[in-house]
Order: structure tokens, then sequence, then C-alpha cells
């Protein structure tokens, strides 16, 4: 809904420059043509603008120049000193027409008093310069000395004013975009020019609908669709996208703005199924809550729910669509998923994913902190990263004993994974009914070629077998101060989602390991309340009828443990 009153077509009348740019003593002496004002008749919209410039200083770009009223009348306006750059090609300066223009230009900003500086080129080449400039007062921000007010980067108010080509309205205003601050007002106009059809590619309408179209998420619309302007306020953070050469890429580093402008994202995979899929909700939750920045999240579909995979896509929020996608990978038909069932999917990635590095996170994970030190973790060479088994830190009976790792964390080099895939998929088919299945596969495979992670980053059995004493253990605490941290950035809910009554009634380890959405839930654990808060927090508000389920889930247990009591007594009587 607009929120500036309506204007369909600049007046053809001239106007008066002096009724509309008049505050100071020197407004006589600027040298407008009076028969070339199309800018006057936006004063009272462009005025009830200015509230939502939050800047104390703003900066200006302007697109397109001519003899600049637009510029001259924010110059004099506009609040906390502003200062303006200001593009326009001036034909190159190849005609005494554009000349003019330029002098007139240079003369009327230089009575206002205030900075600004003129870029006469053509706007692309005009705003890639700009755009270095830019990003090289950007990287100097991280290197700045101590009491040094760092540069400003960006620009409050952008006017978009120049070819009224569409592709060249479109390319002004994507380039500019990445210019353009958090809250800054962002204008194009001639949205209704009346000297070509709408619908024409001659037409800015057709560039400007492409623009709004493709960062629809990433403003707030100031004018509706009969105003003669398009008005907008961005909503999302400026990023500039772009790097310089070499020369300048040390600076750059220093403050942090190479990784930036790289466009470089995290990677994540879930194998996910209908059981599992309010413990991915929580995972994805959690990881946008807390890592910054782009993401990718590829979910492995082994039978999810048409209602599931729409709870799934819920969980992105407007404010982070701009950098948070979700995909969905199925199965092809000859892939181990496929074939031996869903625990083993995790061993088709390097085969599905059209990645070169993934972050594979088991789908009973919370993540507490950023991961992006995790995903930055060098492989050394290593085909995947991976942290101990608290449970078997040196393997076990069936396996020769060796550092044993917990594959509910991995980040993965799927390039070189793709490499060895058919090997992997030989040797998954011959151990497939060892005892922890794709994860023995997986030490088999990469025994001794692994790289360890810190317990920090796969956080198993806290509360229950982490907390007792054995020689594989009491050396993991050596190695591995995390691993008695009360403070871990991914917490591990090992176990099953419903133990049997064996487990529940082992000697064991009590208490048992257990998911949270399980019948049991995962008793002991410090940081069930913690899984649940999150869980809550999404679509699916499992704790409702999850009384229901609990004794659905108890009884199919009981009823199992009786029917194998049964068998046991049946087979002694048989015995004696």
């Amino acid at each position: 809904m607009s929120i500036l009153p309506v204007h369909p077509e600049p007046p053809s009348a001239s106007i008066n420059s002096n009724d509309c740019l008049t505050s100071d003593a020197n407004s006589k002496a600027f040298q407008f043509t009076e028969t070339q004002d199309w800018f006057s008749h936006n004063i009272p919209s462009w005025k009830a603008l200015f509230p939502l410039v939050v800047s104390p200083q703003p900066r200006i770009l302007e697109i397109g120049s001519w003899e600049d009223r637009s510029a001259v009348f924010l110059l004099q306006n506009l609040h906390g000193g502003p200062e303006i750059v200001c593009i326009d090609h001036f034909d190159l300066f190849h005609t005494q027409a554009g000349q003019e223009r330029y002098r007139k230009l240079n003369h009327n900003l230089g009575l206002t008093g205030k900075q600004f500086h003129v870029l006469a080129q053509f706007s692309v080449p005009a705003l890639m310069q700009l755009l270095e400039e830019e990003i090289l007062k950007d990287g100097a921000k991280g290197s700045e000395k101590q009491n040094v007010t760092p540069p400003k980067v960006g620009f409050d108010w952008v006017y978009v004013d120049g070819s009224h080509e569409a592709d060249d309205t479109f390319l002004d205003g994507e380039l500019a975009w990445r210019l353009a601050r958090k809250n800054a007002i962002f204008i194009f106009d001639d949205y209704h020019w009346d000297k070509e059809p709408e619908e024409s590619k001659h037409h800015p309408k057709r560039g400007v609908d492409a623009f709004l179209e493709l960062h629809r998420t990433e403003y707030t619309r100031l004018t509706g669709p009969e105003h003669y302007q398009v008005v907008v306020q961005k909503t999302c953070e400026m990023r500039i996208g772009f790097l310089v050469d070499k020369r300048n890429s040390e600076m750059l580093n220093a403050g942090g703005t190479m990784k930036k402008a790289f466009g470089y994202g995290i990677h994540i995979a879930l194998v996910v199924d209908t059981a599992y899929a309010i413990g991915a909700a929580v995972v994805i939750s959690s990881t946008i809550e807390n890592t910054p920045g782009r993401i990718t999240f590829y979910i492995v579909d082994c039978g999810i729910s048409e209602q599931d995979n729409q709870r799934l896509k819920q969980l992105i929020s407007p404010s982070r669509t701009d950098d948070v996608t979700m995909m969905f990978i199925s199965l092809p038909e000859d892939s181990l998923g496929q074939e031996l069932g869903p625990l083993w999917a995790k061993l088709d990635l390097a085969g599905i994913l059209p990645v070169e590095r993934i972050l594979y996170l088991d789908g009973d994970v919370l993540i507490r902190s950023s991961i992006e030190v995790l995903w930055n973790t060098d492989l050394q060479g290593e085909t995947l990263a991976a942290a101990p088994d608290v449970g078997h830190p040196m393997g076990h009976a069936q396996l020769d004993k060796k550092p044993y790792f917990n594959a509910g964390v991995l980040l993965i080099d799927v390039a070189k994974m793709r490499t060895q895939s058919g090997d992997l998929k030989r040797l998954s088919r011959t151990m497939k009914d060892s005892k922890f299945r794709d994860q023995d596969v997986l030490n088999s495979f990469y025994a001794n070629k692994w790289t360890r992670l810190s317990l920090k980053w796969n956080a198993q059995g806290m509360g229950t077998y982490a907390r007792y004493p054995s020689p594989d253990r009491d050396m993991l605490r050596l190695l591995d101060p995390a691993m008695d941290t009360e403070d871990p950035a991914i917490v591990h809910f090992t176990g099953p989602v419903n133990p049997s009554v064996e487990e529940v009634l082992s000697v064991h380890v009590q208490p048992p390991t257990a998911k949270p959405w399980g019948y049991l839930g995962a008793p002991g654990h410090p940081f069930q309340a913690e899984w649940w808060a999150v869980a809550e927090s999404t679509a699916w508000n499992y704790r409702k009828d999850r009384e229901g389920k609990s004794l659905e889930a108890t009884e199919v247990a009981v009823s199992e443990a009786i029917q194998k009591f049964k068998k046991k007594v049946e087979e002694s009587h048989l015995t004696v």
C-alpha cells in the first residue's frame, strides 16, 4: 500500500526552480534550464520520505543527473549534512550540450556547500568503479587503528533515473542495490513513462518489475503501482559482492571482506524420513538461529510426508530467505539408501549432491553456536573430518582396534569421496550386517585416514555413558578437554527414538540413551530442555500430541518384550 501521494506523470509545463529550491541566498544563482524541470513535482513525496532516513549523515547516489535539480534539493533539505555521488555520461563531452550540462551541474552542486563527487561516465563502468572504491573502504575498516573513524561504506538514498531501456534500468538497479545500506530509500523514476509502450523492452517498467521480483523479500514497497516512481526501503544488509584485483587482496582479507565477496556459503546435508522429521527441524532451526550468512540445506528425502516437507520449508523465516535455501534430493534407484535402507543414504551423498564440500549432520543433533569455524576446518588432505566416538573410542570387537569416529557429524570433501564411491559401496554391501552399519563401513574404509575434530562439535552420551570410566574414555579426556565440557557447540542425542524394554532396564547404561521426541524422552540429558525449546518454535507442536504417541510406543515396546520373553520360555521348554 502506498504511503505517498499519487503523481501519475510529471508536469509538462516548466516550474520555476526558485519556487522549489530555495534554502539560502545562493538559490538565485542556480543555473537550471526553465523548460527542463522533470523533478520538482516529486518534492512533496520526497519530503515525506525524509523521516525514514536513519543515518545522521546520509550518503546519496544518483544515476542520471542532467543539471541536477534533484541533487541540489537533497543536499539542501535532507538532514545531517549529506554528501552525494552523481553519475551521468554528459555525452562523454563529445557535444556542446553535454559539456554545458556538466558545467551547470558542477556549478549548482558547488553552490550548496555540501560534499559531492561527479562520475562523468556511463552508469555501468561508473558503478563498477564505485563498487571498487566502496569495497576497498570496507576492507580498510578491519585494519583501522584505534580511535580512527572508519570510512562510511554504502548509501542511504539511491535514485535510479538513467537509461530508459529495460535492461539498462535493471542493471543500474542491480549494481546500485549492492551499494545500498539496510534501510536505504531506493527510487526508480519513470515507471509510467509515456514515450514508449510500458510492455516494450525500450521502457524502464519491465526492468523495474524484474528487479522487484528478484529482490521481493528484501524491501518494503512505499508506493503503489499507479505511482510514477517506484520507491522501496531496503530491509536486508548491504552485500557488495565483488572483489577487486589481487593487489588489494591483503587489505581486503584483513577487513574480512574477501570471504563475503567470494559469496561462498555453508552446505549442510541431512538424511530424513518422517520418523526423523522433527529432529531434522531442530537441526535446521538451531543452525539458522546460531549461524549467520549463506547456508544451503540439502535434504535427502528417504520418505518424508508432504506435510512434513511443507513444515521443513517453513523453518526459513522471511528475514533469512535471502541467504538460507533448502533443496530436497531424491535417492536414485541404484543408491545404497534404496538398496539397504535409509540408514545407508549418507554413503550416497557424494553421488547425488552438486557441491564439492558438505557438512553432514544426523537428524538428532542440536546446534548451539555458529558452525562457521567447523565448516572452515582444514581437512589436511583427508576425505573427511569427524569426532571420536565416545562409546567406542577404539572401536568394538568386530573391528580392528583403531581410533574410531562417530558418523553423526562429518565434514566431507565430496569431490574426493566421489573418486572412492565405487569401492565404498562394495564394502558397504560386504559389511551390511556389521554392528554399527554405515559407521563401521566408514571407519573401516577411512581407518587412520580421517581428520580428528574436537568433541565440542559432536558431544555424545551426555548425562549417560560419557560419564562412565574406561581406559579409552580416559585417554579421550587427556586428548580433548571438550570431553567434559558443559558448553558444546553441537550436542548429539545418541540412542534409538523408542528404546526397547531391554534397553530401558539394562544395568549397563542408566539412564538409557534415547531421542528427546521418543516415548521415553532423553532421561538425564542436560540439553533435553534446550532441544524442546527449539522444537516448540517449529511448526510441529509435537509436545501437544506426545502423550498419545508415547503411550502407543510404550505399548509396542512392552508387547515386543513380552513376545521375546515367551519365545525364550518356549525355547527353554524345548531344551529340557
